[in-house]
């Protein structure tokens, strides 16, 4: 019998409560979730529910109220700015639903801007050839579709070789036949870097390419649920 796959990320009781003026919101209620190595895992809920908070706890780009977080056996439950930004360097990488991309710079300049800071990055060329951009390496941002610049920004954000992929509604700005060729290019990335990938969205449908499903609701996990099997992208509507 195969060993379960080891945990990546365990997080436990995260709180996280903002205050805005008199009124302090709850984003996130005692949630206990683990990331595991190799998986692809999708949070589902509406807006609200807390996943992106959630997903921005997991990625260092926010801290909880109180809970434990740890990374690999590493305690990250109350980092300095340095740890932080460590963490966040070497071991995640990031896919937004817009594509922040440099207007001025090419393709190729785009990821090798992350790859100059990367500690043992993967050479920009593979990166684009990785995500099936390698003709349009010297074309800008404005020269290229809204599914080609999302797989550019996912060149961008796999270059560094990062253990975790942590993506926020990356089919959200998109149509479904490009939208599929993004969730085509993220089950590649799992299946070849073994890279553990984390998927937010309002999309009910993309769940079904998940090893994983968790749906919040109220800032609390509501239900948990393995897939018996990965569909591929291209059998997925909405």
């Amino acid at each position: 019998m195969a060993e379960p796959p080891a945990t990546a990320i365990h997080a436990s009781a995260l709180v996280k409560t903002y205050r805005m003026g008199d009124v302090e919101v709850q984003a996130l209620r005692g949630v206990d979730f683990d990331l595991r190595a190799r998986e692809v895992v999708v949070l589902l809920g509406p807006s609200g529910s807390g996943k992106s908070t959630l997903l921005n706890i997991l990625g260092g780009l926010d801290v909880p109220t109180s809970g434990s977080l740890a990374y690999a056996g590493h305690d990250l439950s109350h980092p300095s700015e340095e740890q932080l930004t460590l963490y966040r360097r070497r071991y995640i990488g990031f896919i937004f639903q817009f594509y922040n991309l440099i207007p001025s710079l090419t393709a190729l300049e785009n990821v090798a801007l992350v790859a100059d800071i990367a500690d043992h990055p993967m050479a920009p060329d593979d990166a684009l050839r990785l995500v099936g951009l390698d003709a349009r390496r010297d074309h800008y941002p404005s020269q290229m579709s809204g599914g080609e610049q999302q797989r550019v920004a996912i060149a961008r954000a796999v270059v560094k070789k990062p253990e975790i992929l942590l993506c926020d509604e990356p089919t959200g700005a998109l149509d479904a036949a490009t939208g599929r060729l993004v969730l085509d290019v993220l089950d590649r990335v799992n299946r070849e870097l073994a890279t553990s990938v984390a998927i937010v969205t309002h999309n009910a449908p993309i769940a079904q390419m998940a090893d994983r499903v968790v749906t919040l609701a109220d800032g609390r996990i509501a239900s948990e649920r393995a897939n018996p099997r990965r569909m591929a992208s291209g059998e997925i509507s909405w």
